[in-house]
């Protein structure tokens, strides 16, 4: 594995039952990228994130982070190897505060950054510093969804995955959450795979992306080549949010 990959999946199969969800996947994440996958709904995008948290685990082929094979370990100990997922779904915990939810999402190994970790949060999405005392179910669907992203940070992650960030949110509130991506890539460094309904969105943020059809990865390239693929304009792109 190149010194400068973070993830590697390599012929990844994974079944719910006898139903085969991917067929033979592979994909790279460098770090400091953000690589981006597309299809269509029920094309398998969250299966992958999933698999590659350990749930489900892949049956064929491999997950290696950070030189390490994670394909059999369980869930919890892939988050202490500091990769963190902000689920489709957002999927918070509505009956805590905002604070408390950032605080479920603190590594252990990090209290002692957990003030400051808070700080660069509200920082990064203001709105929550407003919400800080409110209950999570009470936020609007975009505060939502900045405070599960927050959340996932505040881990402190070498990996941050993104399923859907997007979903159901007006397109000023989309364009904020990738803002706030683009920005904690380019400052930070911050290596994110995103999984996006959004194609025109994801391809313009990535610097590498793929195309998922059927479980299978169709396509892959640049995020401005794919842009310009007729095929991916033709399937993903017109009539879409651009």
């Amino acid at each position: 594995m190149a010194a400068d990959t973070l993830l590697k999946v390599e012929g990844v199969e994974t079944f719910y039952g006898n139903i085969r969800a991917l067929a033979g996947v592979d994909v790279e994440v460098k770090k400091g990228e953000i690589v981006s996958l597309i299809g269509a709904n029920g094309a398998g995008k969250s299966t992958l994130m999933m698999t590659i948290c350990g749930s489900p685990q892949a049956r064929h082929g491999s997950v290696i982070f950070d030189g390490q094979d994670i394909t059999r370990m369980p869930t919890h100990e892939i988050a202490r190897l500091r990769i963190a997922q902000s689920p489709e779904g957002r999927r918070i915990f509505p009956r805590m505060t905002v604070y408390e939810n950032l605080q479920m999402g603190a590594s252990l190994d990090n209290q002692k950054f957990f003030q400051e970790d808070v700080e660069k949060m509200f920082t990064l999405f203001p709105r929550l510093k407003e919400r800080q005392f409110q209950r999570g179910g009470t936020l609007s669907g975009g505060e939502q969804q900045m405070l599960a992203i927050a959340r996932a940070l505040m881990a402190r992650p070498k990996l941050l995955m993104l399923d859907e960030p997007s979903l159901g949110l007006a397109p000023l509130v989309s364009k904020q959450i990738f803002a706030a991506i683009k920005l904690l890539n380019v400052e930070q460094g911050l290596t994110v795979f995103l999984v996006e309904q959004n194609a025109f969105a994801a391809l313009k943020l990535s610097h590498r992306a793929y195309v998922l059809v059927n479980g299978s990865i169709t396509m892959s390239g640049s995020g401005a080549e794919l842009l310009a693929n007729p095929e991916v304009r033709a399937a993903y792109l017109e009539g879409g949010a651009h």
